[in-house]
């Protein structure tokens, strides 16, 4: 255990073993950013790498004030799981590809009219909702490859024998408009806690995780319905925002920027699109100011990919993984940048967690289809 917790100092720690990729930048950054006024802890996860400015894949815990722009644009980020119905014996990839691709980035208008909650029809964003977006987000059919803790997985009432879809996606444009508005008065500095103007960001933080949690929800339904079948939802986590929270004695503000809180009895840690993604339970820890790694972590910066990869793989090429599995990614530059070689080995990140007692892993997933973007728009 003591192997893979490094300390930084008495109030800042990252989680890895020896098999874990860590950027020292992604440290660096770790370390200035517990230098900000009032922050009391930092944790970095097995996932840690640099963001711009601040790292991703860890936690902070303030006192007195919290800061908007450690949570980032992107509020609300985070994955829903989905049970669905189609069985994993009538799967013909190449039906489910072709019925995929079809598939417009943004969701038809009429759709939506016909599927947005009722609060959400006069959204100055609602057009953006049912839409996965660019970056790493992603929606992936996935089956069980492996159980790994029976009872724990008897418990979850996952059918193994059934597709189940993830969908990893945020607040879309609301989450940049609410930082833009913040910086644009308040540059980088945080607010103190119980102020008009923190109270003021809170409510459209809490708005922008509402947003997001209904964003996922209608891409799975846009998702599944593709392919001829329905689901229920059996996992929803966001990884990006901020709350209050008591930590070591003192009652502060946990800002998660690409970690996955530890209070659900279930969730999911994805790897790259070529790579397995295990479901775990996690066990609250103060160590880890109660978060886990939100996925594998980058290992090159996106700038750098298509020069690495383009002399060794097409676009065409790249859509097949090791696993099988299929990628619709129309986006030539973003198929190279979300490659599973531009990603951290998942098994290092789940060792690191396993080996410091902060999950039980219930099974591995395999993928089956990722969807990215098929180029056609509504």
């Amino acid at each position: 255990m003591d192997k893979c917790v490094h300390y930084l100092s008495d109030s800042v720690c990252y989680i890895a073993s020896d098999n874990t990729w860590i950027e020292s930048k992604a440290i660096q950054q770790l370390e200035i950013t517990a230098q900000l006024p009032d922050m009391a802890y930092v944790a970095g996860m097995p996932d840690l790498h640099p963001g711009r400015g601040y790292p991703i894949g860890a936690a902070f815990f303030s006192v007195n004030r919290f800061y908007p722009a450690l949570v980032g644009n992107d509020i609300g980020c985070g994955m829903t799981l989905f049970q669905t119905e189609f069985k994993n014996s009538k799967l013909n990839l190449d039906k489910a590809e072709k019925q995929l691709s079809e598939m417009s980035d943004i969701a038809p208008l009429e759709w939506l009219e016909a599927h947005l909650p009722t609060e959400m029809h006069n959204h100055p964003f609602a057009g953006s909702l049912g839409s996965i977006g660019g970056g790493n987000h992603f929606a992936e059919f996935q089956q069980i490859d492996r159980v790994i803790n029976e009872t724990l997985f008897a418990e979850s009432g996952i059918n193994k024998k059934q597709l189940l879809l993830l969908v990893h996606s945020g607040s879309r444009g609301l989450g940049q408009s609410i930082l833009r508005a913040h910086t644009e008065q308040f540059g980088h500095k945080g607010l103190i806690a119980n102020t008009e103007d923190a109270n003021e960001y809170l409510q459209a933080h809490n708005n922008a995780l509402d947003y997001a949690k209904i964003n996922r929800r209608l891409i799975g339904e846009r998702m599944m319905r593709q392919i001829r079948t329905q689901g229920v939802i059996i996992s929803d986590v966001n990884h990006n925002l901020v709350e209050p929270c008591e930590l070591y004695g003192q009652q502060g503000w946990l800002h998660r920027k690409g970690a996955t809180p530890a209070h659900h009895d279930m969730v999911v840690i994805p790897g790259s699109r070529g790579d397995h993604s295990y479901i775990v339970k996690p066990i609250v820890s103060e160590l880890s100011l109660y978060s886990l790694p939100h996925g594998a972590g980058r290992k090159w910066m996106r700038t750098e990919c298509k020069g690495r990869l383009s002399h060794r793989f097409t676009p065409l090429q790249l859509s097949r993984t090791a696993l099988g599995s299929r990628i619709i990614c129309a986006n030539k530059q973003l198929i190279y940048e979300e490659a599973p070689q531009s990603y951290k080995s998942i098994e290092s990140v789940i060792e690191s967690m396993v080996n410091v007692g902060l999950i039980e892993v219930i099974a591995r997933l395999k993928p089956v289809i990722t969807y990215k973007t098929s180029g056609e728009m509504a």
